[in-house]
């Protein structure tokens, strides 16, 4: 998948490309959070939001017989037109995004290309409707490009707008044609720590609302209140807002990790040195590792605050061909711990979890490049890998890794003539004997140590 954005934020103009591992690195104020949010955001708006459009004729087909065929070709003809309808509509949405004023992004664009594959072998089969009412049957079968809707109750007692059902209908077909193609993503941003310390006051807030809106009073608006509440916030941190409130329910779960690899969940714990909690009263602990004391969000370590949300993404939600967004992973972590979360991201990227993060750490880079040129068949780094502690599981593949380097560059921008210089993404060169070439941290490294070695050895006579 290749993202190509224009006039956002700092950038004037970049693309990268997703691997299983993406990594955004570069100086303050560049654009990686731009560039972040925004793929996160578009995401989030492709599942929730987009969907294939259905013709009238075909819903009222359906409200009158009872069912109707789609044929997947025709969506699969128009893909590239619903992508790029999706993508525009998109781009209209990015001041929602980053709750900011419209006219910060009035010539801004998110646009997304990929090759989407001709696949009549999908088996699909989903039953959809209300919380109470089984309303239809979707289902397609691998040896036919028809995709059968049946109504699972008298057309008498559709009790639905057609505005559902259209939506309905056109979120199936989305699912059938691209659903291999764009992740489901998790976002951990920068602001995660505030989310969990002041987890209590932000439930408080919004039981206030709800406590208003139920109160009868004429001059409140429910939805004008609820669409308020963190209206204020980008859209990743109010995700990791509304993960942070749901993590009594979400504790209820086990994700396909904690069932198919919990070793992965045991490495986790030793980073944090102990286990989250959440009671049947929704109080959130911290339990630290061979004591039985219970530390609250306030009482615990920063890193504890800087990892919940990925601790109860990985236990609870998380399965393969996601994506997991973090943005500064090293937020408050040991150079040590710095580097277990990059063994970390590694056996997730190895079960099929991609992971997107931007970082500031060389230790992160530096751990990853490890990982990458152990990973060669040669006795002697199989020698270094066992003898340093690292697992098959942990190395990674070059092949893999996208490494993008926000700077400024000479490119040539679309309906230009010359290049100009401007902000932008640069693709890193990434070897499978010497790692990623990181020069963003390379330079400040190479100048501490030129001065260091000065200071100690003296200069030049």
């Amino acid at each position: 998948m290749k993202i190509i954005i224009k006039n956002l934020g700092p950038i004037k103009q970049a693309e990268f490309t997703l691997g299983e591992l993406t990594i955004l690195c570069g100086k303050n104020n560049t654009g990686k959070t731009y560039a972040t949010y925004a793929l996160f955001g578009f995401l989030s708006f492709w599942h929730e939001k987009f969907y294939i459009d259905v013709s009238d004729d075909a819903i009222q087909k359906l409200l009158n017989e009872g069912s109707v065929e789609l044929d997947i070709k025709n969506s699969i003809n128009d893909s590239r037109n619903i992508l790029e309808n999706s993508c525009k509509a998109f781009s209209g949405q990015l001041s929602h995004v980053f709750a900011s004023p419209e006219r910060h992004f009035s010539g801004s664009s998110f646009m997304v290309e990929l090759d989407v594959v001709d696949d009549m072998k999908i088996n699909y089969e989903r039953i959809m409707g209300t919380a109470k009412t089984q309303l239809l049957s979707i289902s397609k079968k691998s040896d036919s490009p028809l995709v059968s809707i049946s109504l699972l109750v008298e057309k008498e007692e559709v009790r639905v707008p057609r505005d559902l059902i259209h939506n309905i209908i056109g979120d199936a077909l989305k699912d059938i044609v691209f659903g291999h193609l764009f992740p489901r993503p998790f976002i951990a941003s920068a602001e995660r720590t505030g989310a969990a310390i002041f987890r209590k006051e932000l439930n408080f807030a919004r039981n206030r609302l709800l406590e208003e809106m139920g109160s009868g009073e004429k001059d409140i608006n429910p939805l004008k209140l609820l669409s308020s509440v963190y209206s204020d916030y980008a859209l990743p941190v109010k995700a990791n807002v509304n993960f942070t409130r749901q993590l009594e329910e979400l504790s209820k779960k086990e994700s396909d990790i904690a069932i198919h690899h919990p070793a992965i969940l045991a490495d986790f714990a030793d980073i944090i040195g102990g286990r989250y909690h959440v009671t049947k009263n929704d109080e959130l602990y911290y339990r630290p590792k061979g004591t039985s004391v219970q530390l609250t969000m306030d009482e615990s370590s920063s890193a504890v605050r800087s990892l919940l949300d990925i601790g109860f993404y990985l236990h609870h939600v998380a399965a393969p061909g996601d994506l997991l967004m973090v943005d500064e992973p090293e937020l408050n972590l040991h150079p040590e711990n710095q580097c277990r979360v990059a063994r970390l991201f590694a056996r997730l990227i190895n079960i099929g979890v991609k992971v997107f993060i931007t970082t500031h750490s060389d230790y992160i880079i530096k751990e990853l490049n490890t990982l990458i040129m152990l990973n060669q068949n040669d006795a002697r780094l199989k020698n270094i890998a066992e003898r340093e502690g690292y697992r098959p599981s942990e190395l990674l593949d070059a092949g893999k890794v996208r490494v993008y380097i926000a700077e400024r560059a000479s490119i040539k921008q679309e309906g230009a003539r010359r290049k100009t210089t401007c902000q932008t993404l640069i693709p890193a060169q990434i070897d499978p004997e010497t790692g990623i070439e990181a020069r963003s941290f390379d330079t400040t490294i190479e100048k501490m140590n030129r001065i260091q070695d000065e200071i100690v050895w003296g200069g030049d006579e």
